[in-house]
């Protein structure tokens, strides 16, 4: 990493290399398609060959880059209606977060920002929840285990591109109406896809919306031992949460099919929700000192629309070649009002009311051109840049109570992350068996902000990263394997760098403030991965993957007291290392015994291990990391097709992490169980049935500091449901 003056200059040559051959779609070179004649003798023979090629093809076994796809039939198999719940049950990924909420999806066990999420190949603006993105306006999902120079390389644990409905089908028309229960929880749903073609015009729109209320308890637990390990404190908090939610979703694309072959496409993407939170907290002080408040009544209603419109042009060139360019603009508003009654032996003694509200605009333009290059080569080279502007407001207003002194604030900030990235990539067939992939990104990102109560902050860098992937089919077998080489970065997200405090209620270690850091620098990772796979019959598979990270500059929550205040910031502080051991399978059980019936078998197991050098042991893991998961699934399909069902458990380890020195944390194990049946009464109608979390699995969050004085825990559980849930599913 390493700075560059003159960047403002770099991004001008945007519109220049916007003018060059640059970004299309990458071009996958399969040996045997040079060697079949141009026109084929018999039309009957040239159908034959090009069905076979089709569905032999799987980017899973055929791309030199590794991928796992997550296909639309997947997503849509238990009818969930968050993104986090199929996430759950894909292998080496986790869902991370505890409770309503908070929430974060990983790979290798790692979130943070150390997993790139990606919608339709970009970055989601900070503060848009993958959360209220629904499965039904979702194609199919994208698991990139190693870099490459198409993404951006800001992806050290791996890729999840999470691409929207795209195929346009003639005269599709589906509605879909669902509902979902729980003890705590009601959330009914519905969604309805169109698509139809006319001439050289088709179309598609995607959309659904959701809306749903709940009500549970969430106890907390405060303890402090002190150095002679006698309690001197415990605190009891009854809270109870309840709210609503409600939200829409609108997907719409238009695609028209130009002369040579040209393409043309507008694609757009609108979510909104909104929602109303009401929490209400009794601390109970059995030992040791009260709190400053021991009754908290807090309100809040959110509302958020985003918004994101693409144009897409394809150019057929001569000798096999392609532009591929793309322009977007997006745009997200969010408001928020939070007020907050705190009372001390029955007597009001705050009154606090916030107003929040943030807007995000940006422009972003992407493109490759691709061709082949030599003799059994696809070259492309390619450009990704953008500019986003963030501006946030906070104003919080205190009200005057008699003994309690106000303290007001008004305060807003100016954000600017101006991006540029130029890469090129060649995919090289040496022989039918042996394919070599070879890349490199240059990536440049510029943050400036300023606000009423800091200075001006400017921080540029930019990273190289270069890239390699091979690829080798065993002679003799269907096994194969594969290596990469890939250098990745996680850059600090705007907020980290801007220095402005957040304050808590009761303040402490355990609950401090929290502020930016605008001396925060980007994590540099140097990995390694190897995998070998098996393919022993029809959508059979079993693989075993390995690999490692060595990441410098790492990014740790810094903890310190000032003006008797505690008060969290991000900090880079040393470095870390991070392995991975990956198992899976899967296959349908007649590729074990001949006359089985219609089941499909699939289990994956994940091993990460991680050491923070700063932090002294035992579990001192890298940003909390989920050091063992585990999925198991079975579906079923009668001979008829009418029923199909099946069951998917995923296990998530936890246990203690060191944090620093003083600070440690525990995750608690998870384990989900879900079963599905779908019944289909005809070709228009069927009814989709589901059950999660069959085990009523409860989430525990704990965090602990140590000092001189002792050691102050805080426990806080949240209790888990059993929901079931019925889709409709109708096509017209």
């Amino acid at each position: 990493m390493r700075s560059v003056h003159p960047f403002k200059l770099a991004v001008l040559t945007a519109a220049v290399v916007a003018s060059l051959p640059a970004h299309a779609a990458t071009v996958q070179t399969q040996p045997e398609l040079p060697q079949q004649p141009a026109a084929a003798q018999a039309e009957p023979v040239q159908k034959v060959e090009i069905k076979g090629s089709t569905a032999a093809y799987d980017p899973r076994r055929d791309d030199t880059a590794s991928k796992i796809v997550v296909s639309d039939e997947e997503i849509k198999r238990y009818g969930d209606t968050s993104i986090t719940d199929v996430f759950k049950r894909v292998p080496g990924v986790t869902v991370g977060g505890s409770g309503r909420g908070g929430s974060d999806i990983r790979m290798r066990g790692l979130g943070s920002g150390y997993t790139q999420i990606l919608l339709n190949g970009e970055r989601a603006p900070a503060g848009f929840s993958i959360d209220t993105l629904s499965p039904d306006v979702i194609e199919r999902i994208e698991i990139v285990r190693a870099a490459s120079a198409e993404f951006s390389t800001q992806s050290i644990a791996g890729t999840i591109n999470i691409v929207l409905k795209r195929a346009v089908k003639t005269a599709q028309r589906e509605l879909k109406l669902s509902a979902a229960k729980s003890a705590d929880q009601n959330s009914p749903s519905g969604s309805l896809q169109l698509s139809d073609k006319h001439g050289a015009m088709s179309y598609s729109l995607s959309g659904n919306f959701w809306r749903g209320t709940y009500d549970r308890a969430s106890p907390v637990e405060e303890t402090l031992v002190d150095p002679a390990g006698q309690l001197a404190l415990v605190r009891h908090t009854r809270q109870q949460d309840g709210g609503r939610w409600e939200g829409v979703n609108l997907a719409p694309r238009v695609n028209w099919n130009l002369e040579g072959g040209d393409t043309l496409t507008s694609q757009s993407f609108v979510n909104f929700n909104r929602n109303r939170y009401h929490g209400y907290q009794e601390i109970d002080t059995e030992l040791g000192a009260r709190p400053r408040f021991d009754v908290r009544d807090m309100v809040n209603s959110n509302r958020s629309l985003y918004a994101r419109t693409d144009l897409n042009w394809v150019k057929r060139l001569g000798e096999g070649g392609k532009l591929d360019a793309k322009i977007g603009l997006s745009g997200m508003r969010s408001e928020g009002t939070w007020h907050e009654f705190d009372y001390r032996d029955g007597a009001l003694g705050r009154d606090v009311t916030v107003l929040s509200e943030t807007t995000e605009k940006a422009f972003s333009t992407q493109g490759k051109y691709s061709a082949p290059w030599l003799e059994d080569h696809a070259l492309s080279m390619g450009w990704d840049a953008g500019v986003t502007r963030r501006d946030d407001s906070r104003l919080e207003d205190e009200a005057d109570l008699p003994g309690y002194v106000a303290a007001d604030s008004d305060e807003g900030y100016e954000a600017k992350v101006t991006r540029l990235a130029l890469y090129a990539q060649d995919e090289w067939n040496l022989t039918p068996r042996w394919s070599v992939y070879a890349g490199v990104r240059w990536e440049g990102i510029e943050t400036t902000s300023e606000g009423d109560s800091f200075a001006a902050v400017s921080q540029t860098n930019s990273v190289w990263s270069p890239l390699a992937q091979t690829l080798y089919k065993l002679p003799d077998s269907r096994d194969q394997v594969r290596l990469a080489l890939t250098r990745t970065f996680k850059a600090p997200a705007a907020n980290n760098l801007v220095p402005r405090r957040f304050t808590s209620t009761n303040n402490s270690q355990t609950e401090p403030d929290r502020r930016g850091n605008p001396e925060l620098q980007p994590e540099l990772a140097s990995g390694i991965d190897a995998s070998y796979e098996h393919y022993w019959g029809e959508n059979a598979l079993l693989s075993a993957a390995a690999s490692m990270r060595r990441i410098s500059g790492y990014t740790r929550q810094g903890l310190f007291v000032e003006n008797g205040r505690w008060i969290a910031t991000p900090v880079n502080d040393g470095s870390a290392v991070t392995r991975s051991i990956e198992l899976e399978a899967k296959f349908p059980l007649a590729a074990v015994f001949a006359d089985a019936p219609g089941v499909d078998l699939r289990a994956s197991v994940a091993r990460n291990w991680s050491r923070v050098d700063v932090v002294p042991g035992p579990d001192n893991r890298l940003d909390q990391q989920t050091p063992l998961s585990a999925t198991f699934g079975a579906d079923y399909r009668s001979r008829d097709g009418k029923l199909t069902t099946g069951a998917s458990f995923a296990f998530r380890d936890g246990g203690p992490v060191r944090i620093d020195l003083n600070q440690t944390g525990y995750q608690s194990v998870r384990r989900d169980l879900d079963v599905y049946a779908l019944w289909k009464f005809n070709p228009q109608y069927q009814l989709r049935l589901a059950v999660s979390n069959l085990l009523g699995q409860d989430s525990v969050g704990d965090s602990a500091y140590t000092d001189e004085s002792g050691t102050l825990r805080r426990t806080s559980s949240y209790p888990g449901y059993t929901q079931g849930r019925a889709t409709l599913e109708m096509r017209f």
